[in-house]
């Protein structure tokens, strides 16, 4: 029977009924009451004069039956006011109820009774609510608060809930959380991506949350459109950071993966390319996840180019030992299709195999010999390059093979082809009985051959020499006297010098440096470093993960760009597979930053194309403190690590100077109150100060290539002067320059403008215009820059520490009323005195060497025999700096006090000081 039996009686006398009713003894018969109860209140009967029984079946656990007495309370309570204090008890028990609902239902019910008498009642109870540890409650109990506000404001204030709400704005309150997941159900496509990368934004408490937001995400696997897939694998991707592998959920979710990913390998072109760009990013996180679906990858004939390269890519990164003869098989069928740039990249992929799968390593060799003997000449010539990178893996192995290649010596026609056999050649001459000879083939056209060839094949006639002296001792002199005599090449030229000078004064030597044992090539040389890796994981789905670069890399004014991180790792599982991040409790915000390593610098630095990361250790990083004050903005880390010696400008990088004595001469009042009628010492502009160059990347440190510079400011432009020097043996060309962010945000205006190669033992000066609208995070030091050069042969990193006059901007110059009215508004704390020590000016010379360089003086006054300079500058950040310089004639001592808002300033301002009066 539906409940519309208590909407049909018509009985007389029936509030009289009702009213035995609701004090019956049977649960079941009191709540039948109430419900004819309310069901009259809803057609419109007075049922008010039943308010004291229904209030009397308030104590009850039957959460329906205390709902629908709630709902009659609201309805009469202001008719009831003096009956409804009755209640009041009963709302203050069930504000301790166990139960979160019941406790909800009890402050969400206050909030409706809107009756003066009984609000001041309420407000024990609705405190205890607004800190209660169920969310449910809480955000109930804040909507309380906006009701009672607009009962009665001034109480609401008084009772200090403005504060508590304020408190809950910053709530980690999981019930958005749950709304998100529960909205998934009910939205768009759109909308689910919005949901799902919202989720991807959040970190959850534990492990247990993670897992139960995957189990609501895992659903939208199936989904028909592509970006709800990604964005979902996305979420799943950052939260199986923080599962533990021992889970079978885990085991069970990587299996769930897989198939969402096939599917979408079937779309058109453009789609598979989007979704093989992202899958290639999961192989690298977690090639569990695809090992037993390589068939999925293998290319199709009439795939377009851009989806054959990225399917071969993707094959290498999950060949393993099981599935390698079905990969080798494979690249084998590819080497005979028709585009060549495709047959190159299988017979290269046949390579790296070997390198990667050591057991493979023998039949990739095999196939590759099978692949030389078709005598396809680009075949042959690929695969020569590739069998010498698998010799430099396996040393003593596959020696055996070099007879077949030798064979097609004549055939090969590309430098790169001809520098590796040249190479195999010289580095196995010793198993080579006509080696001579065939390095004397090559040298009939020595001069004919590019600058690879020639190099590879001075090294390998001389290692020839070394092997067998007295055989090649007319062939090791006509090679060095092509290389140093006949050549125009200054690396061919230095390297036959090299040689011939070794060969001639200590041939042992010359063994132990030619002949020196190699280190084996890696394995994978392009794999993504892993803090970049981490970082694109959590932008699956955007152009982020098709770029495979970070958004601050290619999105303009990259101000704003969050650099995200995967949640940190549970205590169970493996430390070594994510970055290092902060404990698992603390909430998002807070987590510290990464510090940038060698590979995110490539995408993140530089923002250009640079290819493959650089393999290498990642860099040492170091945490710094901040400061009371945060200056310009941020915490953080420094990219380089520790400063490298002879780094910067010795005058900046010098420890703070001495304990400065006591103040001398006058209080500050005395000096200040007569500004008003002094004359301002002026001096005329002659150019802001400009320190020496300073060595800042040496040569050794950068594969020959050596930074010196230093930075001027000249009529409000900044720019960084550099020499850069070509010690290498090679040409350098491709130059580029980009900062990390810094303190006062310093960045190149410009392209690093070096016009023409830049020749061995080349040097070349070069201005670059530096603005102050880059990204701001503060540094340790102040000044210190961070500086990544790239050149064809690498990426450099260096730091150094700018002068911080160069931030001196030239209408720095306060006006007589305002200077002393922030000199006594700044707070004296704030104010740092130094002494500048062993100069020897007058106070005419200092006022005009200072204002050349933007420290303006604004009054200059005599106290008792000292002159005192009173100044006022500007940094580029808008930070204004007062100073009151305090000049003894006849003392080389002068002394400093500095005010400023940002008190960290003062040291470097100080340091700036020093160096202009001294130079």
């Amino acid at each position: 029977m539906t409940d519309s039996k208590y909407f049909t009686t018509t009985k007389k006398g029936e509030i009289f009924e009702l009213k035995a009713e609701l004090n019956s003894d049977k649960k079941e018969k009191k709540k039948e009451a109430v419900k004819k109860v309310i069901a009259s209140m809803t057609v419109g009967k007075d049922v008010s004069a039943l308010f004291p029984d229904v209030v009397n079946c308030m104590q009850t656990d039957n959460l329906e039956l205390k709902k629908l007495v709630y709902l009659y309370l609201m309805n009469y309570a202001k008719s009831q006011p003096d009956m409804a204090i009755m209640a009041v008890n009963t709302f203050v028990k069930d504000c301790e109820d166990p139960n979160p609902l019941i406790r909800a239902l009890a402050v969400r019910t206050m909030g409706c009774i809107r009756v003066d008498k009984i609000t001041e009642y309420l407000c024990e109870p609705l405190r205890k609510c607004l800190k209660d540890e169920d969310p449910y409650v809480r955000k109930t109990a804040a909507v309380c608060v906006a009701k009672l506000h607009d009962i009665n404001a001034q109480l609401v204030e008084d009772q200090g809930f403005l504060d508590t709400l304020k408190d809950l704005i910053s709530d980690s309150n999981p019930m958005s959380i749950n709304k998100l997941l529960t909205a998934l159900n009910e939205c768009t496509e759109w909308g689910q991506i919005f949901i799902l990368d919202c989720l991807a934004n959040y970190t959850p408490k534990d492990d247990r949350e993670a897992q139960s937001i995957c189990e609501r995400v895992t659903p939208r696997l199936s989904h028909a459109n592509s970006a709800v897939v990604l964005s979902a694998v996305k979420v799943l991707m950052k939260f199986m950071e923080m599962l533990s592998k021992d889970l079978d959920y885990y085991g069970t979710l990587l299996k769930k993966l897989a198939p969402p990913l096939v599917t979408l390998l079937s779309a058109e072109p453009e789609l598979q390319y989007v979704a093989l760009r992202n899958i290639n990013l999961i192989v690298q996180k977690r090639p569990e996840i695809l090992k037993h679906e390589m068939k999925v990858f293998f290319v199709k004939y009439n795939d377009p180019i851009y989806v054959k390269l990225e399917k071969l890519d993707i094959m290498i990164r999950l060949a393993s030992q099981a599935n390698i003869a079905q990969v080798l098989a494979e690249l084998k069928e590819y080497a005979t299709e028709v585009d060549v740039d495709f047959v190159r990249k299988a017979v290269r992929a046949i390579g790296r195999c070997a390198i990667k799968v050591e057991q493979s390593a023998e039949r990739c060799v095999s196939t590759l010999l099978d692949l030389i003997q078709t005598k396809v000449n680009y075949v042959v010539q690929e695969a020569i390059v590739v069998i010498k990178d698998i010799f430099r893996k396996y040393p003593n192995k596959y020696e055996s093979v070099i007879a077949t290649l030798c064979e097609n010596l004549d055939s090969l026609d590309e430098p790169e082809a001809r520098a590796a056999m040249i190479w195999i050649v010289g580095e196995y001459a010793e198993r080579i009985d006509n080696a001579d000879e065939l390095l004397e083939s090559f040298l009939e056209g020595f001069h004919d051959e590019s600058t690879q060839v020639q190099l590879q094949l001075l090294t390998a006639i001389v290692k020839l020499f070394l092997k067998k002296p007295t055989e090649t001792q007319e062939l090791v002199q006509q090679v060095l006297s092509l290389a140093t005599q006949d050549s125009d090449n200054p690396d061919l030229r230095d390297r036959g010098y090299i040689y011939w000078r070794l060969l001639s004064t200590d041939p042992v030597a010359a063994k132990e440096v030619v002949l020196a044992e190699k280190p084996l090539i890696s394995e994978e040389t392009d794999l993504i470093e892993p803090t970049l890796l981490d970082e694109l994981i959590c932008y699956i789905g955007t152009l982020a993960s098709v770029y495979h670069k970070p958004p601050s890399a290619f999105v303009e004014g990259g101000r704003g760009v969050v650099h995200k991180s995967l949640p940190p790792r549970t205590a169970s599982s493996e430390s070594t597979e994510s970055p290092e991040t902060a404990p698992a409790g603390a909430p998002a915000g807070e987590q510290p930053d990464v510090i940038p390593t060698q590979g995110d610098l490539l995408g993140d630095l530089l923002n250009l194309d640079l290819g493959p990361p650089v393999s290498g250790p990642p860099l040492a990083t170091s945490s710094v403190q901040m400061g009371a004050v945060d200056l310009l903005g941020g915490g953080l880390d420094s990219l380089m690590g520790d400063e490298p010696e002879g780094i910067g400008d010795p005058s900046f990088g010098a420890p703070p100077a001495a304990a400065v004595p006591a103040r001398l001469g006058a209080p500050i009042s005395s000096g200040l109150s007569d500004l008003f009628d002094l004359t301002s010492g002026v001096g005329t502009l002659s150019g802001s100060y400009v320190a020496p160059k300073a060595v800042w990347l040496p040569a050794m440190k950068a594969k020959g290539l050596e930074i010196s510079g230093t930075f001027t400011r000249q009529v409000g432009s900044i720019s960084m002067d550099l020499q850069l020097t070509n010690k290498a043996l090679q040409v350098m060309t491709d130059f580029a320059i980009q900062f990390n962010r810094n303190s006062f945000g310093l960045a190149p205006a410009a392209p690093l403008q070096v016009h023409a190669p830049l020749s061995p033992n080349q040097t070349v000066e070069t201005s670059l215009p530096l603005n102050t609208v880059g990204s701001v995070m503060k540094m340790e030091p102040l000044n210190n820059l961070q500086v990544a050069v790239k050149n064809n042969i690498d990426v450099f990193y260096f730091s150094t520490l700018y002068p911080l006059h160069i931030l001196f901007v030239e209408d720095g110059k306060m006006d007589r009323q305002m200077f002393l009215a922030t000199w006594k508004d700044i707070p004296n704390e704030n104010e740092a005195q130094f002494q500048i020590r062993d100069c020897a000016l007058n106070a005419e010379t200092v006022s005009s060497k200072l204002q050349s360089s933007n420290i303006f003086t604004i009054a200059k006054r005599n106290v008792e025999g000292q002159d005192m300079l009173y100044q006022s500058l500007k940094l580029t950040n808008g930070i204004w700096v007062l100073a009151e310089l305090r000049i003894q004639p006849g003392n080389t001592s002068f002394m400093l006090s500095l005010k400023c808002r940002a008190p960290e300033v003062s040291q470097h301002v100080y340091q700036a000081y020093e160096t202009i009066l001294k130079n």
